[in-house]
């Protein structure tokens, strides 16, 4: 019985590796928890080829999503949009303006940005101008430019 043998990990292991990686680990680990999962399949020519044509069309997909990323971040850069809110005569606002609101104002000006990538520290509640970071890929950032006015 070997020793170690390979596999091709078709996801994420903790404390093993990558998706796409070939390693080498005991049978019995292999056999049963592995394989049985569908976390790794044994390390064929065949597999080794289809994991490698798999990564090279994650990469080009990637690349697409960072190139229409780019191009979106450029449009958020250049436009702000405004936000009528009831308020107070101090400023103050009867309610809250959230990454909600904020991403349906974006939505009506036709650029579509995740509420969930906003990066709100907290959600305004006075009125003003304001500048957040939405992170739309990886290492794609862009500039909110909000500025919120009373009725």
């Amino acid at each position: 019985m070997p020793a170690n043998i390979q596999v091709v990990l078709q996801q994420d292991v903790d404390k093993l590796g990558k998706s796409g990686e070939l390693v080498r680990v005991r049978p019995g680990f292999a056999r049963n928890y592995l394989l049985p999962r569908q976390l790794a399949v044994a390390a064929t020519s065949a597999a080794v080829k289809r994991i490698e044509h798999e990564r090279a069309v994650a990469l080009a997909r990637a690349e697409k999503a960072k190139k229409e990323a780019r191009e979106v971040a450029e449009k958020i850069t250049a436009i702000g949009v405004t936000i009528t809110q009831k308020a107070g005569d101090d400023g103050r606002l009867f309610g809250s303006v959230t990454a909600k609101d904020i991403a349906a104002a974006f939505a009506a000006k036709g650029v579509v940005i995740d509420r969930r990538k906003i990066a709100l520290r907290e959600s305004i509640k006075n009125v003003g101008t304001f500048e957040f970071k939405v992170a739309l890929v990886s290492d794609v950032v862009a500039t909110l430019k909000v500025e919120v006015v009373a009725k």
